[in-house]
């Protein structure tokens, strides 16, 4: 298995840097992985360091609570598109699914994908699966399906528990083929990222990307 063409190498400590963001994107056209994803200030700086190379750039919107206004979190994906960020992660209202307004997530997933996919950009929706029930995970998925997103991704690995191959098992189960489905969140190991992979992962999300490559 090409391992490294599932990876999304991540950095989102709140004191990264740009030496870091340097350093992970050399790692990124090293390896070949899939894209670097990096907190929104530095998309430019990632953009400039992968020109010419196959490796995107990827970043965080509404992160990692969520809890953000609709129209704050489309500002910040337009922005990052027009830095040349070409994959969104983009984590829902959290407060609005607990509190069953759905109407209210499902109209912000909506405008969320639309502002990245009429940009021909890539959406990943951020469940953050560890904080949610079987009931949420299962309404989620069916409104990522009627507003077609490209990704359900598990977790920020920030807020509750990461990705485990049970979730990504159900999401596969529950989402629709042509939704690929993100792991992230406590994934250091080799043999964990094949499992989660083997389970129905199409990418994965993670800090230690060189680390599960070498062993």
């Amino acid at each position: 298995m090409d391992l490294a063409r599932f990876i999304d190498a991540t950095i989102l400590k709140p004191d990264t840097t740009l030496a870091d963001v340097k350093t992970l994107c050399e790692e990124a056209k090293q390896y070949g992985f899939a894209t670097v994803c990096v907190p929104p200030f530095f998309v430019k700086d990632a953009v400039k360091a992968l020109e010419g190379t196959p490796v995107h750039t990827s970043t965080v919107v509404g992160f990692p609570m969520g809890y953000s206004a609709t129209p704050a979190k489309v500002e910040e994906i337009k922005k990052a598109i027009d830095e040349g960020a070409t994959e969104l992660d983009c984590v829902i209202n959290l407060c609005a699914v607990k509190s069953k307004q759905w109407n209210y997530v499902r109209n912000e997933m909506d405008s969320m994908a639309m502002a990245c996919q009429m940009r021909g950009k890539t959406i990943k929706v951020i469940l953050e699966t560890g904080l949610l029930n079987e009931t949420e995970v299962a309404k989620l998925c069916e409104m990522a399906a009627e507003v077609k997103v490209n990704f359900v991704k598990t977790s920020t690995g920030v807020n509750g528990k990461g990705a485990t191959v049970p979730i990504v098992a159900s999401l596969r189960k529950k989402l629709p083929a042509f939704i690929k489905i993100k792991a992230s969140g406590g994934i250091r190991e080799r043999k964990f990222a094949e499992e989660l992979i083997a389970a129905g992962a199409d990418r994965i999300g993670t800090s230690a990307g060189v680390a599960i490559l070498n062993g």
